[in-house]
């Protein structure tokens, strides 16, 4: 495993069973190097705490906290444990819970009037990853309490309530400052809900061997910018406009001439040679003054766009484009080119209505209610399985997907799943969708196949909008990316 490896709960359960097999490790050693390194950074993270209240489960999470209680108390701090529920009779979790009572340790069993006492710090040890249903009763109770105190939370694993496959929260969960992720990175907290539950997210494997990882392909996997940074090589002096590509933006319906601007200038901002746009004539003007660079085309019907598609590397479709008779046709010409292309906005719209699977290199950006369209659902259910819906949709549509929001995911044809650990809310914001296609459509139209090129246009995208986001998330605009963008295409690190 490496530290950019996600896995589903069942098979970071199978790498704790082979942990456990191969490298003759006892559950209860491992639940001990767990409490271990969780005490270990609780005192680095809070070294003046001197109170800790530990809410344990009936599981091996609960087990881990009871094992952490206790070498808090032996350090000399006051501690208390909120026992919720009974764990089994001769389990790791109830030789932890007898080992910390026998000890010294506090047990307080909660009940429905149950305050939640006072303290430095909480950690959190409620439930693990097997948790698939929303926090009810006692424990919904406890968490809404633990929520609203001031003092940090330390999650063990993950924050209670959050579901690790999918991210989701459903109700109540646990607002963790911390959460110590173990053994593996769970998938559903790079995505979604999670983002504002986990806090900072950090890992320790337990000193788990490769070979435990080793029947375990990852399910999904961080973008990695150092391999990103290899997909943009150094050019050559010996080259000219038209070695970089040819971009068409189609799109911008009256009303929409900026969505259309932004994609185009975009491109053109990360390297793209030659950038054309295909608008309403009405916008020509405004476009050349603003962005002369831009080759802006008045096209009013699909005969006119069908004298610019021979010339032209890569369409950019959708931005801006709306979903009447002109859009409809203009839809319906470029993308039977057969040329490279990103598809976005009201083209996704037309899509869901006449669907097809895609034979030339194709990217789909759709946000979830796009998405929701595209398979026929609600935009409840994509978010209820972001994983789910990026490899349906893939797979329906035959093209690389980007399915946007909270944790971005990219997703190929066959399956595979990269996930975007950067961006921010400031992004939240109308034309940043219009962005990741220009910048999509220009790695396209240099040469980078379609996979990589998502892969590396969702990282420049979000690379861009933290680098962006440092004079503050309010007020960010998609333009503000540009020269961010310029930057990071040329290898330049922004730390953004």
């Amino acid at each position: 495993m490496i530290s950019h490896d996600l896995y589903t709960a069942a098979q970071v359960r199978r790498i704790d069973q082979q942990v456990i097999a191969q490298q003759s490790v006892a559950g209860y050693t491992l639940m001990q190097r767990a409490a271990t390194s969780a005490f270990a950074l609780l005192q680095k993270r809070w070294p003046a705490v001197r109170s800790v209240v530990v809410l344990c489960g009936s599981g091996n999470n609960g087990g881990d906290g009871y094992l952490l209680a206790l070498l808090a108390h032996q350090a000399g701090l006051q501690v208390d444990v909120l026992a919720f529920g009974t764990a089994k009779s001769a389990s790791d979790a109830a030789r932890a819970h007898s080992v910390f009572r026998d000890g010294g340790g506090t047990i307080i069993s909660s009940h429905e009037n149950t305050l939640l006492p006072q303290a430095d710090v909480y950690v959190d040890a409620l439930f693990g990853t097997g948790l698939t249903r929303p926090l009810s009763g006692i424990a919904a109770v406890l968490v809404t309490q633990l929520n609203a105190s001031d003092s940090p939370v330390l999650s063990l694993d993950i924050p209670s309530g959050v579901n690790a496959d999918t991210g989701g929260a459903q109700g109540v969960a646990v607002q963790a400052d911390v959460t110590l992720s173990l053994i593996a990175h769970k998938r559903g907290l790079f995505t979604s809900d999670a983002l504002d539950f986990r806090g900072e997210l950090l890992l320790d494997t337990l000193d788990a061997s490769a070979t435990a990882y080793a029947n375990e392909t990852a399910d999904a996997c961080l973008l990695d910018r150092h391999e990103l940074d290899t997909w943009l090589a150094p050019r050559k002096k010996n080259v000219h406009k038209g070695s970089f590509g040819h971009v068409l933006a189609i799109g911008g319906d009256h009303g929409m001439a900026g969505a259309i601007r932004l994609a185009a200038e975009a491109a053109l901002r990360c390297g793209a040679g030659l950038v054309s746009v295909a608008t309403r004539g009405g916008h020509v003007p405004a476009l050349n003054a603003a962005r002369p660079e831009l080759m802006a085309q008045g096209v009013e019907d699909a005969q006119a766009l069908e004298h610019l598609l021979p010339r032209i590397s890569t369409l950019a479709l959708g931005p801006g484009l709306g979903q009447c008779a002109w859009g409809h046709a203009l839809w319906h010409t470029a993308l039977d080119v057969g040329k490279s292309q990103v598809v976005d906005a009201d083209a996704l719209n037309m899509l869901a209505l006449q669907p097809r699977q895609f034979s030339t290199p194709t990217v789909l950006t759709p946000h979830p209610t796009e998405a929701a369209r595209l398979l026929e659902v609600t935009t409840a259910e994509i978010q209820s399985d972001r994983f789910s819906a990026a490899r349906k949709l893939a797979k329906k549509f035959n093209a690389v997907i980007v399915l946007k929001g909270a944790g971005s995911l990219v997703c190929a044809p066959d399956g595979q799943v990269r996930i975007c650990p950067w961006g921010n809310p400031g992004m939240a914001v109308a034309g940043m969708g219009d962005v990741l296609t220009g910048v999509i459509a220009a790695l396209l139209a240099q040469g980078i196949p379609a996979w990589p090129a998502a892969q590396l246009g969702v990282a420049l995208h979000a690379l861009a909008g933290d680098a962006a986001a440092k004079q503050g998330q309010r007020g960010l605009l998609a333009s503000d990316l540009f020269p961010h963008l310029r930057l990071l295409a040329n290898g330049v690190k922004t730390n953004g």
